[in-house]
């Protein structure tokens, strides 16, 4: 196991200015959208080297696998960037709930329209 991001790779990145990637989780199989969660080189790395969905927590300044406390873990399938370079796209195997708040999808609350 690599202990740095692919320099290629690297490279491709657009990143914000705190260094960071959105990354869409999406369910591999029904296109279901799950969450929205930040990735820097290193969350990429991880997440690419482990399988395990591996984001980069911006209220705690630490990285955080999705399912390490709550056991909703990501399997990874494949994760693909954007054309732009500055969006990830992280197709997993979701177990459980992916939101914070129990749900299945970060997505499910507030439709704003059209109505």
């Amino acid at each position: 196991m690599t202990d740095q991001l692919d320099p290629a790779l690297a490279a491709r990145l657009k990143r914000t200015d705190d260094g960071l990637v959105p990354a869409i989780a999406q369910q591999f199989d029904t296109g279901e959208v799950l969450m929205m969660g930040w990735m820097d080189d290193e969350a990429l790395r991880r997440t690419l080297t482990t399988g395990r969905a591996v984001y980069w927590s911006r209220s705690r300044q630490e990285y955080w696998a999705k399912g390490d406390t709550s056991g909703h873990v990501q399997h990874v399938k494949e994760v693909r960037l954007d054309c732009d370079g500055d969006t990830l796209l992280v197709k997993v195997d979701q177990v459980g709930a992916a939101c914070h708040t129990g749900d299945r999808t970060c997505f499910d609350a507030d439709l704003l329209g059209p109505a």
